[in-house]
C-alpha cells in the first residue's frame, strides 16, 4: 500500500514538475521568450490541439466541396445532374409511351386491323331506362340558381368558341358514286368513290399531314390528323401534293385521284375516317353525292 502511494506521488511529481522553455538568440544568447511548462500542461495542450484538428477536419469534409476529392465521397454536382437526368428520363418514358400508343393507332389505320364488337342494344336500352328510373331528375334550388346565373352570363357572351365539337363540319373530299360502301363485317372500313383520273382530292377538314408516302398495296396514301381525335385516310391516289408535317385547310387539294396500288381495280378514292383508333362510317357525316 505504501509502495503504491509512493509510486503515485512520484508520478504526480513528474507530471507537475515545472520546466522552463527558453528561446535564445544564437549569436548573443539573449533571451527572447520563455515559458513555464509541465508534463501535464504539455499533454493537455497536445490533446486539445488533436481534438481541434479532428473536429475541424470532420467539418471541412462534411460541409465543403473538398470532400469530393476524398475517395468514397460522390460529387454534389454529379448527384444534382443524376437527379435531373432521372426526372428527364421519366418524362421521356411517358412521351415514348404516348407515342407508342399513337403509332399503334396509326398502324390500325394503315392495316385496317380492328375487331368488331357486337352489342345487345335492347339490353343496353333497358339498363339505361332502369338507371334513369332510379335517379331523381328534379333540380335542387342551388342547381336552379346556378343555371340562371350561367344563362345570364352566356346571354351577353360575344366570345363563344367557333371550333367546338358541335360546330365541327366534315366536307366531302370528292364528289362521286359509291362503288363499295362501308362494311364492318368484311373489314372494309371505308367508302370507295368512283371518280375520273386526276380528279382533285380535297381535305375533309383542317388538319396536319401525318403520313404521305407510297405503299405497294394501296399506292399513294395520305393521312390527315384533325381535331377531336379524328383521322382521315385517302388511298390509291395518282399523286400527292402535300408532305408529312404540312398544315392543310378544309377543302384544300392534297392529292389527285388515281389507280395505284395492288388492291386498286380502277380510278377511285378509298376514303376512311377513324376516331381514337376505331373506324367510323364516313357516310354518317359526309354527303358524297
Amino acid at each position: 500500500m505504501k509502495e503504491k502511494k509512493r509510486v503515485q506521488k512520484r508520478i504526480r511529481r513528474k507530471l507537475l514538475a515545472k520546466y522552463r522553455l527558453v528561446i535564445l538568440n544564437e549569436d548573443t544568447f539573449e533571451e527572447r521568450l520563455s515559458f513555464k511548462l509541465s508534463r501535464l500542461n504539455v499533454f493537455v495542450f497536445a490533446s486539445l490541439i488533436a481534438i481541434f484538428l479532428v473536429v475541424a477536419t470532420s467539418l471541412l469534409i462534411a460541409f465543403t466541396p473538398l470532400r469530393e476529392y476524398i475517395p468514397g465521397y460522390s460529387s454534389t454536382a454529379l448527384k444534382k445532374k443524376a437527379t435531373e437526368l432521372n426526372y428527364k428520363t421519366d418524362s421521356l418514358q411517358q412521351v415514348i409511351t404516348m407515342n407508342e400508343r399513337y403509332y399503334e393507332s396509326i398502324k390500325k389505320v394503315l392495316k385496317g386491323d380492328v375487331s368488331a364488337l357486337d352489342f345487345n342494344k335492347d339490353s343496353i336500352v333497358e339498363a339505361v331506362k332502369l338507371e334513369i328510373s332510379e335517379v331523381d331528375l328534379n333540380p335542387i334550388i342551388e342547381d336552379s340558381l346556378l343555371r340562371e346565373k350561367v344563362d345570364k352570363e352566356d346571354k351577353y357572351n360575344l366570345f363563344e368558341s367557333a371550333t367546338s365539337a358541335a360546330n365541327f363540319i366534315l366536307f366531302p373530299p370528292v364528289k362521286g358514286v359509291i362503288s363499295e360502301p362501308y362494311n364492318l363485317e368484311d373489314k372494309h372500313y371505308a367508302v370507295d368513290l368512283v371518280v375520273a383520273k386526276d380528279t382533285p382530292i380535297k381535305a375533309t377538314a383542317d388538319g396536319v399531314v401525318i403520313f404521305s408516302e407510297w405503299t405497294a398495296s394501296t399506292g399513294y396514301v395520305i393521312i390527315l390528323e384533325h381535331s377531336y381525335g379524328l383521322i382521315s385516310v385517302y388511298k390509291h391516289n395518282a399523286s400527292l401534293t402535300k408532305e408529312q408535317g404540312d398544315l392543310v385547310k378544309a377543302g384544300e387539294v392534297i392529292a389527285t385521284a388515281g389507280n395505284t396500288g395492288e388492291f386498286s381495280t380502277g380510278p377511285h378514292l378509298h376514303f376512311e375516317l377513324w376516331n381514337d383508333g376505331y373506324p367510323i362510317n364516313p357516310t354518317n357525316f359526309i354527303d358524297f353525292e
